[in-house]
């Protein structure tokens, strides 16, 4: 009988024991999930790729916020934004490498979904950045407000030309909700203003294409008086077309802000571009992923808002994009 209740104080001590260490271990757990590490943070940045000035931009931007937070920070980008398979192995691939976040520039948004949901199925949050997704499961949208930026655009060719003149479109790839945001509110504008829209033709981003496309809609449109492209590389690719087919008093208006493009308002050439801020783009980006990576509130979306640079402010632009790049 002794022994019975000898045995039973025993175990009655132990298992009060057992509960004080696994009070002190969940407590533990609960610290060091509340505050995470920010060596143990690592945020995969997916863009549409990395070849332009605008992308560089968005990596500067990420770059630096990794910087200024201690966290690890991947930039990674296919070779061309309509290599929709390869930013998708991209994004595949960083989950497989577990991630803390993704932060993602998808191409089109609704062939990336399958790789977004496959990230959420794995407690990846993701972070659409620069274009956004039908996708009930972001965890938040940074970027310009393409639309808005597009109608500005539109609104300025508006006032630079008269009733009646013609204008051409050239955009980024077809599918590309950015692209067609930006044209969408462009379009309005210049209709509004009474413009002439005679043809709109994709370029997918890329110059050399939209000079090919530019030579052909002036042969077929000899008498154009305004281009809205929907981003720099496309403008600047006009703008070499109209120089060597000696087309002159023809408005071009781009977006982005690019180095290049603001070279060329400088020099007198390109009209004008709508410029977002790419590198607050990226670096937002970042820091939104590592908010929510902490458990933190954060907006749906962060609006990072454009304005228009023509040579009336091209040289205060380009001063802050040097400290951005830091170049001279």
């Amino acid at each position: 009988m002794k022994s019975k209740k000898i045995l039973g104080t025993i175990i009655a001590l132990t298992m009060v024991g057992s509960l004080f260490v696994g009070c002190g271990k969940s407590g533990s757990e609960s610290d060091a999930n509340k505050d995470a590490k920010k060596s143990d943070i690592s945020v995969s940045v997916v863009l549409k790729a990395l070849n332009s000035d605008y992308w560089k931009q968005v990596q500067a931007g990420a770059k630096a916020a990794e910087k200024e937070l201690g966290v690890k920070v991947e930039v990674l980008g296919p070779n061309a934004e309509t290599d929709i398979v390869g930013q998708t192995s991209l994004m595949e691939d960083q989950i497989v490498k577990g991630a803390s976040a993704l932060v993602v520039a998808p191409s089109q948004p609704s062939a990336a979904i399958a790789s977004f949901d496959k990230a959420d199925s794995e407690k990846i949050p993701v972070i659409l950045i620069d274009t956004d997704a039908k996708w009930d499961k972001k965890k938040a949208f940074v970027g310009t407000g393409n639309l808005e930026g597009g109608k500005l655009g539109g609104e300025y060719i508006g006032k630079k030309l008269k009733k009646g003149d013609e204008v051409v479109i050239i955009r980024g790839a077809l599918g590309d909700a950015t692209h067609d945001e930006r044209v969408n509110g462009a379009k309005e504008k210049m209709e509004a203003a009474g413009l002439k829209i005679v043809e709109i033709q994709p370029a997918d981003s890329d110059r050399d294409k939209a000079m090919s496309v530019m030579e052909n809609l002036l042969q077929t449109h000899p008498n154009v008086k305004g281009v809205f492209c929907s981003n720099d590389e496309m403008a600047l690719g006009a703008i070499r077309a109209l120089k060597q087919t000696n087309k002159k008093g023809v408005t071009v208006v781009g977006f982005d802000g690019s180095p290049d493009a603001l070279k060329s308002i400088k020099a007198g050439e390109l009209t004008g571009t709508v410029a977002q801020s790419a590198y607050n783009i990226g670096k937002m980006g970042v820091e939104t992923a590592v908010k929510i990576i902490k458990g933190e509130k954060v907006e749906a979306r962060v609006d990072t808002g454009t304005n228009l640079i023509d040579k009336s402010n091209v040289d205060k632009a380009q001063e802050e994009l040097n400290k951005i790049l830091g170049t001279k």
